[in-house]
């Protein structure tokens, strides 16, 4: 079966902004090593701060509502915001104090295999045996892709935190898409993650954490806040409405991807064997994942079952006359009579 077949317009244009988001995620590799001296909890506040603040303005220059969290939509929204920006960015400082970052790289690049399984399950949904295996490669390619690094025990520790956490940041966003759609939780998460990341930089990095921002680092973070944050966010949440948690979990082996050829585009080194290998074994997996027919993430309302072309007591359609200026019935009424349809003093006929 070809691929382009399998998928519907709608599918390709969903694939193509969870392209486009990781894409983003892993271009911003070479940005975020700027903010590698900057207060960490306050750096990332203005970031997402900014980032919501151009959410809300284009979200009015289109025209999208965004709605109020109701109920338990306020521990969702709150749950992305607390794993998938505050407790995520957490792991990775910490973790690389004790592992190398390719270690921490290559546990967040097992998502695609905790998403196809926990994915489908929120679904309603028994994991499919194509986008599991087809997650298994891309991980594996991602592996390959970002290599290997010492670690210890706590920096293990540390990377299945962050593992969990990029998981949590797709997962728990599923019950609240239907209501909110990508702006929705767009925009909650991140000015939730923002008063969290504000109450942590305060208690641990003062009020003049701010001043230490250089120029440089003030310009990353208006690069992150417009488009690792406010267009990947929209694109990314987009592409998990359309094809389920499960299907687009494939695209994060793109990241690693996106990160090794920007580096080459940056002044970095060129790629290799290795990690053209990986390349190639992260377009394997993602071809055969992706030629799985997608499930609908909520379906939409059937129509109540009727008669069908074949059940033997199929309606009769008839049609009601339509107004005709040169024709006058008695009353006054002027009628046009369908061919279907005997007219008066015509003889009996059948009507079909």
């Amino acid at each position: 079966m070809d691929t382009a077949a399998t998928l519907s317009r709608p599918g390709v244009r969903s694939l193509a902004a969870g392209v486009g988001a990781m894409t983003l995620v892993g271009g911003s590799v070479a940005v975020s090593r700027v903010l590698i001296a900057a207060p960490l909890f306050t750096a990332q506040m203005i970031r997402y701060a900014a980032a919501a603040f151009v959410l809300l303005a284009a979200a009015g220059a289109a025209h999208v509502p965004i709605l109020r969290p109701r109920g338990r939509e306020w521990l969702w929204l709150a749950g992305i915001a607390a794993t998938g920006l505050v407790l995520f960015n957490v792991a990775v400082v910490r973790g690389v104090a004790h592992a190398e970052p390719a270690v921490i790289a290559v546990a967040v690049a097992c998502v695609p295999i905790l998403l196809g399984i926990v994915g489908p399950l929120l679904e309603g949904q028994p994991p499919r045996r194509q986008i599991l295996a087809a997650a298994v490669v891309v991980t594996a390619g991602s592996a390959l892709v970002e290599g290997a690094g010492r670690t210890d025990p706590t920096g293990v520790a540390w990377a299945v935190i962050a593992l969990c956490c990029e998981a949590a940041f797709t997962l728990l966003a599923v019950p609240v898409l239907p209501r909110h759609g990508a702006w929705g939780v767009s925009v909650h998460s991140v000015w939730m993650g923002a008063v969290m990341l504000a109450v942590l930089g305060l208690a641990t990095e003062g009020t003049g954490a701010v001043a230490r921002l250089t120029a440089a680092d003030w310009a990353a973070l208006a690069y992150l806040a417009i488009m690792v944050t406010a267009v990947a966010f929209l694109l990314w949440y987009s592409a998990v409405a359309s094809l389920g948690p499960g299907r687009v979990g494939l695209l994060t082996g793109i990241a690693p991807i996106s990160a090794a050829l920007t580096g080459v585009l940056t002044g970095g080194g060129a790629p290799g064997p290795i990690v053209w290998t990986g390349i190639l074994v992260v377009v394997a997996g993602l071809a055969g994942g992706l030629r799985a027919r997608p499930r609908r993430l909520w379906a939409q309302p059937s129509r109540p079952a009727g008669p069908t072309q074949d059940s033997p007591h199929k309606r009769p359609r008839i049609s009601l006359p339509d107004i005709d200026p040169g024709r006058t019935e008695p009353g006054g009424y002027r009628f046009r009579y369908p061919a279907r349809i005997p007219r008066p003093g015509a003889g009996r006929r059948r009507v079909r």
